[in-house]
């Protein structure tokens, strides 16, 4: 098949997780509940963290920033997922797969960077407990957060511009459920070297530096908790640090996965179901790890779903303006 350069009409065919016709409206209604309950306990978290005073902390500010993060990045496959699910069709148009790549890679990396940054709150709280509100100071935290995203923002921008030079086939097929880079680039019908070389060196230097700043700030903090003598004392601190290994654990170990997948099988079918683990099932379960093992978070969402529930039992119009208000301020 001829390759030209490709133009806003031309299309991409995602040929999605399975071709039979009896399991489409299984998956849809399978993702479109995984979807909804991870976009619901996100945005709970965020309304709960913003709604008490007692939550304003750095811990908590980095927790809600994972939050929209998780949200946003689910929200760039699933969706589009659904609908051609839906309309029983294949295709996504060159700039909407362009569009998904580059979000993708930014939402990606931007958990990456926070669970970075989040390890070295805990770091700054365990072994500098003294020092914690001088070292971790709001501009600190900002400054974090707004660096993750100027750093993600250009790397995603420079893969996009690389992509633009490539040309495909019409009706080129991805193996896939949404674009991911990788794939994309497999189906290009030019040299793609240089891509892949971009490619390797800012997984390496997105993936290496994170991950190493995780392992040494744990591994700082377990030296501090063997010479800490209160039992009580090494509890808390395991039990703030227990959600934030989990999560890790979670993310890099289905990362990973998605890597090992397409490496070393080349299947196509495995390839696409490591990606829903790490797509769809580690967004949907960050959430449940944060409340389940957080008294704080799980005592502040109970009191706003109680105080949902009975506004909007027993509520008038008037009332429910209040109790609106009164939620927004507790």
């Amino acid at each position: 098949m001829e390759a030209d350069n490709l133009t806003e009409l031309s299309e991409f065919l995602l040929l999605g997780l399975s071709d039979d016709p009896e399991l489409q409206p299984v998956l849809f209604g399978l993702f479109l509940s995984m979807y909804l309950v991870t976009v619901l306990r996100n945005l709970l978290i965020i309304l709960a963290i913003s709604s008490d005073s007692h939550l304003h902390t750095p811990m908590y500010f980095f927790l809600s920033n994972l939050s929209f993060v998780d949200t946003c990045f689910i929200s760039t496959t699933v969706p589009k997922m659904l609908v051609n699910i839906q309309a029983r069709s294949k295709e996504i148009s060159y700039m909407g797969c362009l569009t998904q790549v580059y979000f993708l890679m930014m939402f990606a990396g931007m958990d990456t960077f926070l669970l970075a940054v989040m390890a070295y709150d805990r770091f700054v709280a365990i072994c500098h407990p003294l020092q914690y509100t001088v070292i971790m100071n709001p501009h600190l935290c900002g400054l974090l957060v707004l660096a993750s995203w100027f750093i993600i923002f250009w790397v995603s921008l420079v893969h996009i511009l690389l992509m633009k030079r490539l040309t495909f086939s019409t009706g080129t097929e991805i193996p896939h459920f949404f674009c991911e880079l990788a794939q994309v680039l497999r189906v290009a019908r030019c040299d793609t070297l240089l891509n892949n070389i971009v490619l390797y060196v800012a997984t390496a230097l997105l993936g290496v530096f994170p991950v190493a700043g995780i392992l040494f700030s744990y591994s700082q903090i377990v030296s501090s908790l063997m010479r800490m003598s209160a039992t009580e004392g090494k509890y808390k601190a395991f039990s703030t640090c227990g959600s934030h290994l989990c999560v890790v654990s979670l993310f890099n170990g289905t990362g990973l996965g998605v890597y090992l997948s397409s490496a070393v099988t080349h299947s196509s079918q495995s390839s696409s179901t490591a990606s829903v683990m790490y797509a769809m099932v580690t967004p949907m379960l960050n959430p449940f790890i944060y409340s389940l093992r957080n008294k704080d978070v799980k005592g502040v969402l109970g009191r706003l779903l109680n105080r949902a529930a009975s506004c909007l039992l027993w509520g008038t119009t008037s009332e429910l303006r209040g109790c609106y208000w009164s939620i927004k301020q507790m």
